[in-house]
């Protein structure tokens, strides 16, 4: 595992699905000058052609950022687009061989929902980083079975690679996430919230803008607002 990713402390943002591709690239890049330091596609549409372009737009903003740009689910297109790593589910494909398919110095993420075992054996077919979760109820997976924030402080004690949070993740209750040991932060929902821009709910969250909408500018900001909010918990926790 690259020494640099062992340090690694932060906002890893992940595309929501269904947004056309100019909206995708304006948030995107939000949450880049934000200062996410991960960005995932994740595009569940069969359209290739569209998943390829967003490969390349995404992976160029990245490296403008200096943020690195990891491929869910999809090997060939990690390659195909020079991203910086690919991230596999459980059923996604087996990690020892895209360990092997990818160039030295790529990352290789596994998602290991809440079995610790199944981090190990990730770690040991040669994974840089493990996410456990739902950590909370996650509007993206709703039925996605719980992960105990002790999952966190025992691969702090126990695993030689970095883990990550991932399901249900808020400004509001990241803290404790980040305090049990989480080094990264998963978040989707509450980073690109399709709202209205009716200024600002009750709860404190920024209302961002429709995304079909031209104007792309107030969803941004907002956008942006947040993970630089979400890098800040980092500092403080």
């Amino acid at each position: 595992m690259p020494e640099s990713v062992r340090q690694w402390r932060g906002l890893y943002a992940i595309t929501p699905d269904g947004l056309p591709e100019a909206p995708l690239l304006a948030y995107a890049e939000a949450a880049l000058a934000g200062g996410a330091q991960f960005l995932q596609l994740r595009d569940k549409s069969s359209d290739a052609a569209r998943r390829a372009r967003l490969g390349h737009a995404l992976a160029a903003l990245c490296r403008r950022y200096g943020a690195r740009f990891i491929v869910n689910d999809d090997v060939a297109l990690a390659l195909a687009v020079a991203a910086d790593g690919v991230h596999l589910g459980g059923d996604d494909g087996d990690l020892a061989a895209a360990r092997l398919a990818l160039p030295a110095g790529s990352l290789l993420g596994a998602s290991c929902y809440a079995d610790f075992a199944r981090a190990q054996a990730a770690q040991a077919a040669g994974a840089d980083y493990v996410a456990f979760g739902a950590v909370y109820g996650s509007p993206t997976k709703p039925l996605a079975a719980r992960a105990d924030l002790a999952l966190f402080t025992r691969a702090r004690a126990e695993l030689s690679v970095p883990c990550c949070a991932i399901g249900g993740i808020t400004l509001a209750n990241a803290a404790p996430v980040i305090a049990a040991g989480a080094q990264l932060l998963a978040v989707i929902s509450d980073l690109f919230a399709p709202a209205t821009p009716a200024a600002v709910r009750a709860d404190g969250v920024v209302a961002v803008e429709p995304y079909d909408s031209e104007d792309f500018s107030f969803a941004a900001s907002a956008i942006r607002a947040r993970a630089a909010a979400f890098q800040r918990l980092f500092e403080e926790n």
